[in-house]
Parts: C-alpha cells; sequence; structure tokens
C-alpha cells in the first residue's frame, strides 16, 4: 500500500512478506558449514586446536627465519673479515719487502705465507660451521613451512565441508620423495651449490700463499 504525503512517497512492506524472508534464511543459515562445526562438538574442538597449532607453527617459523637472517649476517661478517684480512697483510708486504739479499728472502718468505694460510684455514673453518648451520635451519624452516601449508589447507576444507569433513584426517604436506638413486647422483652438486662460498674462499686463499715469495722477493 502506497500514501502520498505531499511531494514524498511512502511504501509499507506487507510483515508477512519480512517474516517469509527471515524464515527463508533460517534453513540457510543452519546448513552453513560454520554453523555445522559449531553443533558438531568433535568438528568444533578439531577446529580449535588446528588453529591454536597453525599459530604455534607460524611463531616457529618467524624464530626460525630470525635466526636464520642472523647466521646468514654473521657469514657476511666472516667473510668481510678475510677481504680485510688479506687485503691489510698485501699491504703490510708491499711496504716491508726487503731490498737485500735474495737469500735471505728466499729462505723467510715461508713466514708470512704460513701466517695467511692459517689465518684462513682458521676464518674458512668458522664460515663452514655457520654454512652448515645456515642450512640446518633452512630445512626445518623449509619442513616447517610446508607444514603449515598442509594445517592451512586442512582447516580450509574444514571450513568448507562443515560437518561432512572426516575427523581421521590428519595434515599432510603432499611433498613427493625423491628416490634413492636421483640423491646420490645430485648429491655433490647440492653440496657445490651450498657450499660454493667455501671453495672461493680457499680457492682464493690458495692464490694467495705464493704471492708471498713474489712479493717479497721481487
Amino acid at each position: 500500500m502506497a500514501e502520498s504525503k505531499g511531494a514524498h512517497i511512502v511504501v509499507e512492506i506487507p510483515a508477512d512478506d519480512e517474516q517469509h524472508h527471515h524464515q527463508s534464511l533460517i534453513p540457510a543459515i543452519q546448513h552453513h558449514p560454520l554453523a555445522e562445526i559449531s553443533q558438531s562438538p568433535g568438528h568444533f574442538l578439531l577446529l580449535k586446536l588446528w588453529q591454536r597449532e597453525e599459530d604455534l607453527a607460524g611463531r616457529r617459523t618467524a624464530r626460525k627465519e630470525s635466526r636464520k637472517d642472523a647466521v646468514g649476517r654473521e657469514i657476511f661478517q666472516l667473510c668481510c673479515f678475510f677481504f680485510v684480512f688479506h687485503g691489510l697483510f698485501l699491504t703490510v708486504l708491499f711496504t716491508s719487502s726487503p731490498a737485500g739479499d735474495d737469500d735471505d728472502c728466499r729462505k723467510n718468505w715461508w713466514i708470512p705465507a704460513v701466517l695467511s694460510g692459517c689465518t684462513s684455514l682458521a676464518i674458512v673453518s668458522l664460515v663452514q660451521v655457520k654454512l652448515c648451520r645456515y642450512w640446518k635451519v633452512e630445512q626445518q624452516l623449509q619442513r616447517e613451512r610446508a607444514a603449515g601449508r598442509a594445517l592451512a589447507r586442512c582447516i580450509q576444507e574444514l571450513r568448507m565441508k562443515g560437518a561432512s569433513f572426516d575427523l581421521g584426517k590428519e595434515p599432510q604436506n603432499g611433498r613427493k620423495m625423491k628416490s634413492s638413486s636421483v640423491e646420490i647422483r645430485w648429491k655433490p652438486l647440492n653440496w657445490l651449490s651450498q657450499y660454493r662460498l667455501i671453495v672461493f674462499l680457499v680457492c682464493f686463499a690458495g692464490l694467495l700463499l705464493p704471492s708471498s715469495r713474489f712479493i717479497l722477493c721481487s
């Protein structure tokens, strides 16, 4: 029914139609997956447990990421110290190279070479230890991320299926296992890709060992 009041039109909606609209929404809400979960104690408890586990997994991932970044900074600082040391070492050799007897030079050139080699070996060993820790944390981080993704998929599936979700289902990361033959074949290549920094530092230090004789005896 419509009544005209001046320039305004007032439209009255019958109360029966509005009540019928609300009544039609009630079955839809009751059959919503979240409503089914709230009415099922087992599904509701499973959802809460998985949400808590997801929160804990996110915190563990954040801690491991912070630890990984800290180890990476330590490796960078050691590499900087390595190159600074050799830069200063070569500068000192250039400035202190004797211009006297070549026999004394040939007898004593190994002293700075041994000093350079021992220092390089100590720094490279520290870098190796840090790299092992770095890749260990990286592997743990990858496992945590895979488990977190699997858990998030299960939570999403539970929310979509509602009471029809299988309570016996467990999160599966879905990671394909490699065959042993493939792992053996690619293991040296993987090691080389992970520790190529060590290979570079060792080669660099090895090239500098004979430089002591050339600098002092030239």
